[in-house]
């Protein structure tokens, strides 16, 4: 018989607050090996903070999260895991080049910070996946909003991780680089990658999503068939279906994981 396979990402109960406000309220959350998960919901549902307290920038006030079957807290293998913020700058206003910011994503495979050949092999094809290889050698502080984007996905591939966490990769992503991050994904997915998206909207990453998981005011309210197949109007919370929801709270904004 079988054994049952452990979930990539599994969070049981998870409650969270920022300040004094609850933004998470007792949570269920899994990802099973090769799984596609988006998550969905309005502006202040608390997309971002449940992404954040899986990478642990986000204490949990209650709950259990585990990663690959092992309590987050004792969890060490951070190589097995890419993470993508919210759009912001790549190098976080210090100077750097593209090479330099995509190389940062495979130091935890390395020994001692030694790049090996297989490790500037990684990088390069980091690289190439997001169409950045030409760039290499500027620095990012001459890129445009979407190509920062890509480097920051560069930089989360290098590591070769098993898990990509990816929170709102299209926001704000001019057409042509919302191509490329589409066809990235759809290859990373191609070659066996767990991946968890906070999403805004689906978009082109649409056809990529097995399960969709809608939150509202911190609670799950819909896990199962994306959107699509269920009709928009059968989600209350998403967006598009209640968009006065948006001013009930204010945006969560992360920064760059450094």
């Amino acid at each position: 018989m079988t054994e049952p396979v452990e979930p990539v990402i599994s969070l049981r109960g998870i409650r969270a607050e920022l300040g004094s406000r609850p933004v998470l309220r007792g949570i269920d959350l899994t990802v099973d090996r090769g799984e596609v998960v988006a998550l969905l919901g309005a502006n202040g549902s608390g997309k971002s903070t449940a992404v954040r307290t899986i990478i642990g920038q986000v204490p949990v006030s209650a709950g259990e999260i585990e990663l690959f079957g092992t309590p987050r807290a004792r969890f060490r293998d951070w190589a097995r895991l890419g993470y993508v913020p919210q759009r912001t700058t790549a190098a976080g206003g210090v100077p750097a080049t593209v090479g330099e910011v995509v190389s940062s994503g495979r130091l935890s495979r390395t020994r001692f910070g030694v790049f090996r050949k297989a490790d500037h092999a990684a990088v390069r094809r980091a690289l190439d996946l997001v169409g950045m290889t030409d760039r290499v050698k500027d620095s990012v502080n001459a890129l445009s909003g979407g190509q920062h984007q890509r480097v920051l996905i560069a930089r989360a591939l290098a590591s070769e991780p098993e898990l990509l966490i990816m929170d709102e990769p299209m926001a704000g992503v001019d057409l042509a680089s919302q191509e490329v991050l589409a066809q990235t994904l759809r290859e990373q997915v191609a070659a066996g990658s767990t991946v968890l998206l906070v999403l805004h909207e689906l978009g082109p990453l649409e056809p990529l999503i097995d399960r969709a998981v809608v939150l509202r005011d911190g609670c799950v309210l819909h896990d199962g068939p994306p959107p699509r197949a269920v009709g928009q109007h059968a989600l209350p919370g998403h967006d598009h279906v209640h968009p006065h929801a948006a001013h009930d709270a204010e945006p969560i904004r992360t920064g760059l994981l450094s």
